[in-house]
Order: C-alpha cells, then structure tokens, then sequence
C-alpha cells in the first residue's frame, strides 16, 4: 500500500493492479501440460473422479515456490510430492472419527506453520501439504477400504512425481538458467529504477508520490541483488570453483550495486540542482541520457534472458555527446560573464559538471557490462574481467534445525504465534465444518488456512484479495457451467483457465484467484460433484473462512506492528550510523581509507534494514485505525532515514574523487556531533524515552559555508586570468563543493529525524 493513498476504493482497486514484468507464459504451459495429461487420461480410461486426485497432486506439487538452483527445486519438489502423499494417508487414517480428525488437524497445521521459520521454500511446500491434508480430510480421505487407499495414495504420489520429472527434467538442461533469471531480473528492476530517476524534477507537485516509487523501486533492485548472490552462491560453492559462467554471472551481480549506488547519488543532485535555475538548461538533455541509460539496462535484461550478445548502446552515447556538448557551452556562457558573476552561479555550474560527471560513469558502466553479456554468450573471457578480484558473496552462518525450532518456541516469537493462531483457526473451522455438516465446508477451512498470515495487515490483504477474488471468479465459474454441457468443452475451458491463471500469478494474486475459483469449479463439475451450485457455496464458504481470518489475526495473541517498529527503527538508525562512520572517517582521514568491500559492506547492511523499516510501516498502515495511531510522523521518518542514506551514498560515491589535501576546520566536530546525535536516537527508540535537545549544528555549518564562499570567491578572481589550469583551489572546489552541499542536507535531515521521534516518543 502507498503511504500517500489510504482510501479504501483506491487501496481496493490496487489489490488487483497487475505488477511490472511479463506473464509466466512458460509456466502457464507447463501447468497446462502437468495437468493435462492426468485429466486426459482420467477422461479416457472413465475414471475421471479418480484422476482427481493425481490431478491435484499434479497441481499442488506444481505449485510450489522453487525459485531458486536446481537443487533447491529438486528438494522442494520431491518434498512436496512426499509430502502431499502422506497428508492424504493420514487424513485418510482420522477422517472416520471427528474425536481423532480435530486434534490431528490441529497437530498437522501447528507444525506446518512452524515451517515459515526455514524459509520460503519451506514455507511453500507446507502450505500446499496442509491443503491437501484438509481436501483429503473432507472429500476423498477414507480407512474403510485399504486397497481404494493404497490407490488414491498411489495417484497423489503419481501425480507429484509426473510434475517433478517434467520440472526437473526441463531444469536440467540448462542447470544455471536460475542464476541467468535471477540476473537478468536485477537488470529489469535497475532500468525500472533509473527511469524513475529522471523523473526526479519533472513532477514537483507529485515529489511525495514519486519519492515512495523510487524507494519501492531501490528497494526491489536491493531484494532481487540479495536473491541473485544467494541463487549464485547455491549453484557455484559446492563445486571447487566458479566456471568461466559463473565469473561473469558473479561480475555483473556485483556490478548492479555499483549502478544503484551512482543512480541513488545521482538522484541526490538532480534534488540539489532542481532547486536553481541553471538546470532547466541542461534538463532536456540530462533527462534523455537517463531515459536512454534506463533502455539499455532493459535491453541488456532481455539480452541476458536470452543468452544473445549485448544490445547496440548508439542512442545512449549520443544522449551523452550532445549533453557534454550543451554543458560546455552553458560553462563558457556562465564563465564569460566573471566579472559580474555571483558565486551561487558557479555552485551551481559545479554541481551540473557533478551531474554530467556522474552520468559519464553510468554510462561507462553499461558499456562495461555490455561488454560483459556479450562475452557471457559466446563463452569468451575477456582480460579486465580475468584481472578483476572476484570473491563470492558472503553468506550468513544458518543455525540448526533444531536451534532454530528451540530459539523459537516461545510467545515472544511471531511465527510460534502464528502457528498457534493458525492451527487454532483451521481446526475450529473444521469442527464447525463438521459439526453442522456443511457442503463443502472444506472451503471455509482451506480460505482461513490461506488467508491467515503472521500479520494483521497481511491477513486483511490476502482476505481481500481472495474473497473479492472468489466472487468475481465464482460468478465466472457459474456461467460457465450454465452455458457449457459438454465433458470435453468443460475440461478444454478449466485447462485455460489455468494456464492463464499460472501465467499472471506472479503479477497478480488477486486476478490469479480471480481465474482460479472457476478452474476449481469445473474441475469438481467434471468429476459430477455438483453443478452451478457449488459457484453459489465457494462464494459463501470463501466469505466465512477470511471472516474467521481477520477475527483470528485480530483476537489471537496479536502483536502490533507498532510495538515492534520502534525495534526496528532503532536497528535501521544504528545500521545508517556505521554507514555514515565508515564513510566520514575516509574524508577525516584519507591516508588511512578504508577498503570499498568495507563501506560496501555498511551500504549494502544500511540498505537491508532501511527496507526492512518500510516493509515495517506498511504494515503498520495496514492495521487498523485506532491501533496504528498517529501515521504521519512514520511516514515522514521513513523519508528523511532513506534521505540520509542517499546523501551518505553520494558523499561515498565522492570519496574517488577527494584527495583530502583541503579539510573544512570544522568537519571533524560536525561529523563527531552528527555520530552522537544519531546514537542518541537509537537510545531514544531503545528505551523509549524522548530524545536530548539537538546541539547547536548550525554553527559547524556556518563555519563550513564560510570557508566554501572563499574558495568559490579566489576561484572566480582566478577564472579571469586563466580558466583552464588546474590549480590547488580549483582542486579544493571540485573537492569541497559536493561535501559541503551533502552535510547541509545530511544537518537537515538530523534536525527533522530528531523532531519527528520526539513526536513519536511523546
């Protein structure tokens, strides 16, 4: 949800926006071809109710969230077809006796949602187990005959199998096409990001709009960077070494973070010089080379994709030309009039040869790693690839399984809480299910088991999701079955709804349920369980089961996001501090520069927390009105916390360009003071107290601009003798300049973060 936008029928309608990127085409067919052939076979041999079960199988096994090495699918997989089978068998040993069935679905639910501390992965995989566990529980499961069980047991691992060895050998040809997917979607997320960059002053009156876009869009390039070092870590550390491949993989995963941290520096000066006059010179040409820079990283996406040699960069070195071209005639314009000339003209003038600077590194990096895509398909190694230090990712030390289960197993862990909520609401779905002997009561259980997430903002999301999802659907479904007769028309439309439904799912899940309920309903139409009827019972149970969601994620053990978030902000604040250190301590002490892995390190750290702090707010609003409180001051912080981290971002990217022959006076007090105010703030958040008042920043800064106005002064004074000449002022402006504009911004930043969590402690 936006921060800016919290009106219910604009919030409904975004629930079923579709997200950017293509439809899974591949994966709609696959879908199609998976499930296909059990119905077919069903719809042949006249066994059409038994192919149910495989076809089920066949689908949940497929559903299965593997993204990721083969590997990891191929456990995934297999876990999942072991996993559904089992479920059927023992729903099928309790379903006789209500007094063995509830407590067993208690105990199969309980420990599926203890899944959710292994991973997505894990997650996903118990998740379709415990539907399966719940459909077999009401409709198929039955001890009475153990030759019609060890069937149906049979079909269910049948139908996983057939969907695992049709993933998996499609998988196994090309083993590290998850490595080429996941990197060819950080480049789609980079152009997304870039583009939104040269929007930066294009809309003034939307600026808040815009600033929530760009951090989403920061935000997705950092979690897509993060899963492609894990899928490449996966793939290349347990061989002895990275092949020709995974070098290049690995430098053009690297390289990503180095495009965002230009961009993000970049989009702190397009702020700085939006606000003057000069730049609406260069605007024009500034905004194309972005745009131009932002299609050539989607090119090289799709290049990478596909496995062809990099895109032509002719329009994006030409947008470069003619801006360096524009520059200079605007530096002689500004420069020829010295005389009359004001120093704010020539910071100005500094800051858009900053910008087109920038740019030409962007630029250089895109070329660098065209260079790269085309090497990387036609298997060549290119000598400034072999040269370069290539260190594989670090990875986090993983506790044991059963560290994990026992470090958890407590009220103080959300996920604990969750599976008790989770196991609590499922099986009180299915004693009233039974209990009143409701058709198809299974839906309301199997909506409350998908529905109910860890969060009340998630719950109330997916709840929305599903039961608007469902009714559209659900009147889909009905027509269909009014105006289709035919078995074999029937079994043609559910195949397409499903391969339509597998294709978009992973830009919508709203539109994805909204194709689904009608798949389901001709699915138990053509095994004769019941004709337009059951439309009219999903819609109903659907509604039931998210009621009984949103009542659970409300009344059971709730943790609100607003006892936590205080938490993580605290976090975040001490994550940006050591970044801001690390940096500072470069510009103090240039002799003694701390190595680029080190402040890569802090950055990459600052950013994972930063988008933890988000995702924190978000749901934070999603909750309801009177336990959220006062949202304002969060968003706000939300804001000026990225602000900081972008203005230490460009005071890094700076750092190449600083020899520190010239020091401000005054930097070091003003760093020492910005450190101490900032640990304040964290202690503030920690012991939920109000912050100390804020020292007296500005005289640092005075002092600073001070020293600015005279170098600017003596460089003018020297233009007019000689313009060309490198000398040791022109040096200290190049150098000053930009670290004096940043710590005006990081000050102006410190004071409103100090003013708002003085309003958020009060």
């Amino acid at each position: 949800m936006s921060f800016t936008d919290k009106r219910p029928l604009s919030w409904l309608l975004q629930q079923f926006q579709l997200q950017p990127g293509k439809p899974a085409i591949a994966s709609g067919l696959r879908s199609l071809f998976v499930l296909g052939v059990p119905i077919g076979i069903g719809i042949i041999t006249g066994h059409a109710a038994e192919s149910a079960i495989a076809t089920m199988a066949a689908w949940f096994v497929g559903m299965v969230n593997v993204d990721g090495a083969y590997r990891q699918r191929a456990i995934a997989m297999i876990a999942a077809t072991i996993g559904v089978t089992v479920m059927f068998l023992i729903a099928s040993l309790v379903s006789d006796h209500l007094w063995l069935a509830v407590p067993t679905t208690f105990l199969v639910i309980f420990i599926a949602g203890l899944a959710n501390l292994y991973g997505n992965v894990a997650s996903s995989v118990s998740l379709i187990t415990s539907i399966m566990f719940v459909i077999a529980l009401a409709k198929f499961a039955s001890f009475s005959n153990l030759p019609t069980l060890i069937q149906h047991c049979g079909l269910c691992l049948a139908g996983g199998t057939w969907t695992t060895l049709l993933s998996l050998g499609l998988w196994v040809v090309r083993p590290d096409v998850p490595a080429i997917q996941t990197v060819a979607n950080c480049y789609l997320s980079l152009s997304n990001f870039v583009d939104l960059a040269s929007q930066r002053s294009l809309n003034p009156r939307d600026r808040q709009e815009w600033e929530q876009r760009f951090l989403q869009a920061q935000d997705t390039v950092i979690q897509n960077l993060t899963s492609a070092r894990s899928v490449w870590t996966t793939i290349w550390t347990r061989q002895r070494g990275a092949t020709l491949r995974g070098n290049q993989l690995l430098v053009l995963i690297e390289d990503i973070n180095q495009i965002v941290n230009s961009v993000v520096a970049l989009s702190e000066l397009l702020a700085i010089a939006s606000e003057h006059q000069l730049f609406s010179r260069l605007q024009p040409e500034i905004q194309q080379v972005i745009e131009q820079s932002a299609i050539a990283l989607q090119m090289l996406s799709q290049a990478i994709a596909k496995g062809k040699n990099s895109p032509y960069l002719g329009d994006l070195d030409r947008s470069l030309e003619a801006l360096e071209h524009q520059r200079q005639v605007l530096r002689s314009q500004v420069l020829n009039q010295t005389i009359n000339a004001q120093t704010d003209d020539y910071s100005d003038l500094l800051n858009l040869g900053k910008i087109t600077a920038s740019l030409t590194k962007l630029v250089e990096q895109i070329h660098t790693d065209a260079e790269i895509v085309t090497d990387l398909s036609q298997g060549k190694l290119r000598n400034s690839i072999a040269q370069r230090d290539i260190s594989p990712p670090a990875q986090p030390e993983r506790s044991t399984i059963i560290d994990t289960l026992r470090n958890n197993f407590t009220f103080d862990s959300v996920l604990f809480r969750h599976a008790l909520r989770l196991a609590l609401i499922t099986t009180f779905a299915e004693l009233i299910a039974s209990i009143f002997q409701l058709p198809r009561g299974y839906w309301i259980t199997l909506t409350a088991l998908v529905a109910l997430k860890p969060n009340f903002g998630g719950t109330s999301q997916t709840t929305v999701q599903r039961v608007v999802g469902t009714i559209l659907g659900g009147i889909i479904g009905i027509a269909l079955i009014l105006l289709v007769k035919n078995q074999l028309a029937i079994a043609v439309c559910f195949l397409l709804l499903v391969f339509v439904a597998m294709s978009v799912r992973s830009l919508s899940y709203s539109i994805f349920i909204i194709l689904l309920t009608p798949a389901i309903i001709l699915l138990l139409n053509m095994i004769s369980a019941g004709g337009w009827e059951v439309g009219v019972l999903r819609i109903f149970d659907s509604f039931a089961g998210g009621v009984l969601a949103l009542l659970g994620s409300y009344l059971l053990f709730p943790r609100w996001e607003r006892q936590q978030l205080p938490a993580q902000l605290e976090k975040t604040i001490r994550a940006n501090l050591a970044y801001f250190q690390q940096v500072i301590a470069n510009y103090l002490h240039p002799e003694h520069n701390a190595i680029a892995d080190s402040i890569n390190i802090l950055r990459h750290q600052a950013a994972l927390e930063n988008a933890n702090a988000n995702a924190s707010a978000q749901r934070l609003f999603s909750e309801p009105r009177h336990i959220q409180g006062e949202i304002e001051p969060v968003m706000t912080l939300m804001i000026y916390i990225r602000g900081f981290f972008s203005s230490v971002t460009t005071l890094a990217e700076h750092l190449r360009e600083f020899s520190g022959e010239y020091q401000f006076t005054e930097l070091k007090q003003l760093a020492d003071t910005i450190v101490q105010v900032l640990e304040n703030l964290a202690d503030a958040f920690e012991q939920g107290q109000p912050p100390q008042p804020l020292p007296a920043l500005d005289s640092y800064l005075e002092a600073i601009h001070n020293q600015i106005q005279q170098l600017h002064t003596a460089r003018l004074s020297e233009i007019a003798s000689n313009s060309n000449t490198l000398t040791p002022t022109l040096q200290a402006v190049r150098e000053q300049t930009p670290l004096s504009t940043e710590l005006d911004r990081i000050v102006n930043e410190i004071k409103v973060l100090h003013c708002v969590i003085a309003r958020l402690q009060e």
